[in-house]
């Protein structure tokens, strides 16, 4: 099995992605049907977790320097 498969900066690209396609979803579903809030709070709130584990990401790969 390939490694790069798993590595960390595929991994973070992966998220990216789909965070990204998460943007555009909900600004579709905001136009479409603006009346199903519970399923734009829903995507809004895995978009926030999307961005919070890319952060987590980012930190591994690029931990801050020490003062």
């Amino acid at each position: 099995m390939d490694l790069d498969l798993h590595s960390l900066p595929r991994r973070l690209i992966e998220l990216r992605m789909e965070h990204a396609d998460l943007d555009s979803l909900i600004d579709q579903a905001a136009r479409v049907v603006p009346d199903d809030e519970l399923g734009l709070r829903r995507l809004k709130k895995r978009r926030l977790l999307l961005r919070d584990r890319i952060a987590q990401l980012e930190a591994e790969l690029d931990p801050p320097e020490p003062a």
